[in-house]
């Protein structure tokens, strides 16, 4: 009797293993998942905080203008999505009145992109511009989106550089002509308020 329960136990063992080694052959092919690209993801971290902003903007865009308007504003940045957004709130006081604007960004790990997102108190139900993405590279981050101006398709470019824990510089720049030439219509300052 014990003989034949280790020549059952022997062969139950056998059918185990044999049907246990494809499960683990099948496990050992599954294709890893490629590593998150992080590179930018603290790209913005210093922009946390209260900021006075310089803001030089174009009065008419892509209508050939070269007369600028010049206002000052103020803004507040915090981060979101446990540190994978930021958001901020601005104050923009244009000679002809007061606006608000607040803007959204989240960042997606698997691609290495931001996409950023604005929402205008002069508009609050209309829809959000199309999201401009990009990527921080040697420390200048550069955004596009395709988006209309007047009722004509047209690029858009965001560009900030300069970020420091005190100081960053952002440029807004439209292209008529799907990026061939590029008018800058906007340029903002940005100086941390005390």
């Amino acid at each position: 009797m014990t003989a034949g329960m280790n020549v059952l136990g022997a062969a139950i063992l056998g059918l185990a293993l044999a049907t246990a080694a494809p499960a683990l052959a099948s496990q050992d092919n599954v294709k890893a998942k490629p590593p998150a690209d992080l590179s930018g993801l603290h790209a913005f971290d210093l922009r946390v905080g209260k900021w006075r902003v310089s803001h030089r903007r174009l009065k008419e865009r892509l209508a050939g203008s070269t007369e600028w308007q010049e206002f000052t504003g103020e803004q507040v940045w915090w981060k979101t999505l446990d540190g994978k957004g930021n958001a901020d709130d601005n104050l923009l006081r244009l000679p002809a009145g007061d606006y608000w604007g607040f803007t959204m960004r989240a960042y997606d790990p698997a691609t290495g992109l931001w996409a950023i997102w604005w929402l205008d108190s002069r508009n609050p139900h209309g829809p959000l511009d199309p999201p401009v993405k990009g990527r921080f590279i040697d420390g200048v981050g550069t955004f596009y989106a395709d988006d209309t101006l007047r009722g004509k398709p047209i690029k858009v470019r965001f560009t900030w550089s300069g970020i420091t824990a005190t100081s960053a510089h952002w440029e807004q720049a439209f292209s008529p002509d799907g990026g061939k030439t590029w008018e800058t219509n906007w340029y903002s300052d940005f100086t941390k308020a005390d």
